[in-house]
């Protein structure tokens, strides 16, 4: 079964590794064109052109998708199946071209957290469980029937980032399930329930400015829902103040964005309905510290505030 390949980012690596190394013919690989990146803004290309370009395929880096040559230079690798993790929304004309059609991997358990960002929205969102779920695309995006799906436990403490990695190897072995059961024809799509669909928009920078306010359980879900990427923040003297890591640090409510504690290795926080204890950070201009390395060139003290 000739397949066709999209995906970008290192989430999408795991899918293409598994396939090739389970010997599926992969005719070629479709990706986002290299962009500017960093603060050097270097023109580089996506993790999966990197890993493509090792394994010497074939790469397309169309900029329309609905460029009429877009569509004849897939068709002219005749794909029977289009598989896509971590990609662009393709319109119809190209998702319908192979004959066994296109399905997409997402990382949440559809119809929940459809959109661009779900592992964020998840772990933002208090969720204990989350998973992957396989399905056919069609027009509505990530509305279509469903293939596979796995779910795993979300830990009390566990960031967005390291809960991507998990979803990306567990995301692979899916994919590879899902392949498995189309070429033999046993894959039985089911409808999504529509009354159970929830969103998972994208994230811009406002959204993440922490709101002290909120309660100190909402405020360490939406850090570490947020962390490493796009990263929640706050401000100090005037600066953003990135934080990377946090801890509940008391049921004791206090006045929201002061500091109530400050040790050699402790910084806590004041908030609705609790205290928050920072645990990693980065001061802008800085690079990213434990709280302890932080708090050695920086005397703060109980009363001061954040978020000013």
């Amino acid at each position: 079964m000739r397949i066709l390949f999209m995906g970008t980012p290192e989430f999408a690596v795991p899918s293409l590794k598994i396939l090739l190394d389970q010997g599926y013919p992969v005719v070629s690989v479709v990706t986002t064109p290299d962009k500017p990146q960093g603060r050097g803004q270097r023109v580089a290309a996506s993790a999966i052109k990197e890993f493509a370009a090792n394994r010497h395929l074939p790469i397309l880096q169309p900029g329309d998708l609905k460029d009429p040559v877009f569509a004849s230079a897939l068709t002219e690798f005749r794909p029977d199946l289009i598989v896509v993790v971590a990609f662009r929304i393709l319109p119809p004309e190209i998702f319908k071209i192979p004959r066994r059609g296109a399905f997409n991997l997402h990382a949440s358990l559809l119809p929940r957290y459809r959109g661009a960002a779900p592992i964020n929205w998840a772990v933002m969102s208090g969720e204990e469980q989350t998973g992957v779920t396989t399905f056919f695309l069609q027009e509505r995006v990530d509305t279509g029937s469903i293939l596979f799906q796995e779910s795993v436990r979300i830990g009390p403490n566990e960031t967005a980032g390291e809960l991507h990695d998990r979803l990306s190897l567990l995301g692979a072995e899916v994919v590879l399930k899902t392949v498995r059961a189309i070429e033999s024809g046993t894959a039985s799509p089911v409808l999504q329930d529509e009354s159970m669909a929830s969103r998972a928009p994208k994230i811009f920078k406002e959204d993440c400015r922490i709101n002290w306010s909120t309660g100190a359980v909402h405020i360490h879900n939406f850090v570490r829902g947020l962390s490493p990427v796009p990263c929640a923040w706050t401000t100090y003297q005037g600066k953003m103040l990135r934080i990377y890591r946090t801890a509940l640090a008391g049921t004791a409510g206090d006045d929201p964005g002061i500091i109530t504690d400050v040790r050699p290795d402790s910084l806590v926080i004041g908030a609705s309905g609790g205290q928050v204890s920072l645990e990693e950070l980065q001061l802008e201009g800085r690079k990213r510290m434990t709280i302890a390395e932080f708090l050695r060139g920086h005397h703060l003290r109980p009363g001061d505030r954040l978020g000013d």
